[in-house]
């Protein structure tokens, strides 16, 4: 349980500093970083209000990108911080999680896959801060439809994980005419090994096979990416 620390809340702001207030007034979209932060964690401590422990918080560990610090910070150290507790620290990581989640339906709601800048928009967000190397797919329908993503592996990425039969099993069934190979680097740094160059080449060879188009493998960094496809490496 937290300790009953907390003395100012955010109706002890001035009214025009309110948070809630200005986002019933003029919209969340008005508000920063740090409000709408305030809002989620509601109080602050005996000698801050919530917006400045919000503002605290961002200076700290953001290392100025924003609130993408927050797919990062482990649950543990924002429990640790001053002013945030278990009680905020579970709630910013879940508005977080719904966040991630809503940006990924939306994402895939009726998309057309025409080129690998929207597969990027698809699943950029999804991806990009991820620790551990994850490959996916997407299958796709005669008009290049998104059917589905499937999550293959989790790991470093390698032949021998990577195996054909895993990555066809789901379009098989799902009788998709392609797919497109998805992983991301954690460091950030999309440029494809000599590994991943051999894992689609064994991939796409399989999909010949199996009459299963691969049309390209995307690797994912953080705000970047490159499709093998258009480097002409498959």
């Amino acid at each position: 349980m937290e300790r009953q620390e907390y003395r100012l809340r955010i109706k002890d702001l001035p009214f025009e500093e309110r948070p809630y207030e200005k986002l019933e007034k003029h919209g969340a979209e008005v508000l920063s970083n740090a409000e709408l932060m305030a809002i989620i964690i509601r109080t602050g401590t005996k000698s801050e209000t919530s917006v400045e422990v919000a503002q605290r918080l961002l200076k700290e560990c953001s290392q100025d990108r924003g609130l993408a610090f927050l797919h990062d910070i482990s649950l543990e150290e924002l429990k640790s911080i001053k002013g945030i507790g278990r009680v905020k620290a579970i709630q910013l990581k879940a508005v977080i999680e719904l966040a991630k989640r809503i940006i990924s339906f939306r994402s895939e709601w009726k998309v057309c896959i025409s080129s690998p800048a929207d597969v990027s928009r698809l699943i950029m967000e999804e991806m990009r801060y991820l620790k551990q190397e994850h490959f996916k797919i997407i299958m796709l329908n005669v008009k290049n439809n998104v059917l589905k993503k499937v999550d293959i592996t989790v790991g470093t990425l390698n032949s021998a994980i990577v195996h054909p039969r895993d990555v066809f099993s789901e379009p098989i069934r799902n009788k998709c005419a392609s797919i497109i190979l998805i992983h991301n680097h954690p460091s950030g740094d999309p440029t494809p090994s000599q590994e991943d160059i051999d894992v689609t080449n064994r991939i796409v060879e399989a999909g010949k096979i199996l009459g299963i188009s691969v049309l390209d493998h995307i690797i994912i960094g953080d705000g970047r990416y490159i499709s093998l496809k258009e480097k002409g490496i498959m």
